[in-house]
């Protein structure tokens, strides 16, 4: 049984599928493809079946990562029953997020795990941006992604677990 991870922004086509393919090949670095399974959505269904953003998945190229199998799908509250932990992208989504989370449910920011950044930092939506907004996410996404995989490579290591 692998732990579970949903990474969740507005519309799923650019922070959170960015974030999803980070994670996955931060993951296996740590060796922790194994043990977890990342997946991403959004809390809107406007892009449900989309591909990634054309300049996510392309800043994501630029950087060697691969976005292409990315499709587009919206957050449902059944799913709190199918994931561990669910993290969003900014304060908006998690209010969202925590408003259909049953109680006990784990429900952060993304970037709490990067610990360079101040606990309620977010990652803004580069989507009315410019290529440097998209580097930007990716350099967030990078920092909180490596943050969690140490977070991970700890909890799901240590002994009784």
């Amino acid at each position: 049984m692998s732990y579970r991870i949903c990474v969740v922004c507005m519309g799923n086509i650019c922070r959170s599928p960015m974030a999803e393919v980070v994670l996955r090949k931060t993951l296996a670095d740590h060796g922790l493809d194994g043990l977890v399974t990342v997946d991403s959505a959004g809390t809107g269904g406007w892009h449900q079946g989309d591909p990634m953003d054309e300049r996510a998945a392309a800043m994501l190229a630029d950087h060697g990562y691969d976005g292409s199998a990315h499709r587009a799908r919206q957050f449902l509250r059944d799913w709190y029953g199918q994931v561990d932990l669910v993290l969003a992208m900014d304060r908006e989504n998690l209010r969202a997020l925590r408003r259909l989370a049953p109680d006990g449910a784990d429900v952060r920011l993304f970037r709490s795990f990067d610990p360079a950044a101040p606990e309620d930092a977010e990652v803004p939506d580069p989507y009315y941006g410019g290529r440097e907004d998209f580097a930007d996410v990716l350099e967030m996404v990078e920092a909180a992604s490596e943050g969690l995989a140490k977070h991970l490579s700890e909890k799901l290591r240590s002994p009784g677990l």
